[in-house]
């Protein structure tokens, strides 16, 4: 399988939402209320992604990669400067998902890796990311990365939902 990463365009918005969909129907069964999952729309999320696209990429310092397994979109992660107060000389790692389908097959590696390049070049040493609390297999594969929890939480509610999350950081300086 030939991996390609690239940056994100609007055109791969409906691609983008393919593969956030699919990796939260993955991951997060029994993690999340199901109504969560039911109510991800791959046209809705795609026509959302399109309208806020400039908005969002408004600050040259935000990257949205797309990694391709021969020539199809199969992952995707964004990152940029951190959204959390009191962390304003940190990069954040806002979002990577794969199709699960290609799990542990270096997909994921390869946009993680990508990431934290991007965010060094911007002048980072650091940088944070939050797991959704029991996502055992997500805090495993960051641990690999060198991302590892430093004790903060936060609650991400979404809607009448409230999901809680860990924080992992890395230094980039290694």
């Amino acid at each position: 399988m030939e991996i390609t990463v690239r940056p994100a365009t609007p055109e791969d918005a409906e691609a983008v939402a393919t593969v956030r969909v699919s990796g939260w129907w993955g991951a997060y069964p029994g993690l999340v209320p199901s109504a969560l999952l039911h109510a991800l729309d791959v046209p809705d999320e795609a026509q959302k992604r399109r309208r806020r696209w400039a908005e969002f990429h408004d600050d040259p310092r935000v990257v949205d990669l797309v990694a391709e397994a021969d020539g199809l979109v199969a992952g995707w992660a964004v990152a940029g400067p951190a959204r959390d107060d009191g962390r304003p000389d940190e990069g954040e790692l806002y979002g990577l998902y794969v199709i699960p389908r290609h799990w542990s097959t270096g997909l994921g590696h390869r946009l993680v890796v990508a990431v934290e390049d991007h965010l060094r070049s911007c002048g980072y040493a650091s940088a944070h990311l939050w797991v959704l609390e029991g996502n055992d297999r997500a805090a495993g594969f960051y641990q690999r990365h060198g991302w590892v929890e430093d004790g903060g939480t936060q609650l991400d509610r979404r809607g009448a939902h409230t999901l809680r999350e860990r924080r992992r950081v890395r230094d980039l300086r290694h």
